[in-house]
């Protein structure tokens, strides 16, 4: 990651159950989706295991300039994930973008 980067990252539960395999579809469909998009670097889904913090899941990912965090946004791969995977099924999320200083 050099300083134009951006680490782009997310951290959510979801409305299915901690493990179940809907839980495990929707991991398994955002990776697979999401790193279609040539723009995403890096990509990794990952389970929370750390007691300071109650979200369930993340994904993670890195973009090689605000332009292709730009275009990620505005793909039309993210964009139906979105709407129809991550508005249904995402409980909460928070989400965190950073640049190297």
């Amino acid at each position: 990651m050099n300083k134009t980067s951006i680490q782009h990252m997310v951290i959510f539960d979801l409305k299915h159950g901690q493990g179940s395999a809907a839980a495990e579809q929707f991991l398994n469909d955002g990776e697979r989706l999401l790193t279609s998009i040539p723009v995403v670097k890096e990509f990794s889904a990952f389970k929370q295991v750390s007691a300071k913090n109650d979200y369930d899941y993340g994904f993670s990912m890195v973009f090689d300039s605000q332009e292709d965090y730009d275009t990620y946004n505005a793909h039309p791969v993210h964009v139906d994930f979105v709407e129809n995977r991550w508005i249904p099924e995402v409980a909460r999320f928070l989400e965190i973008d950073f640049k190297k200083r």
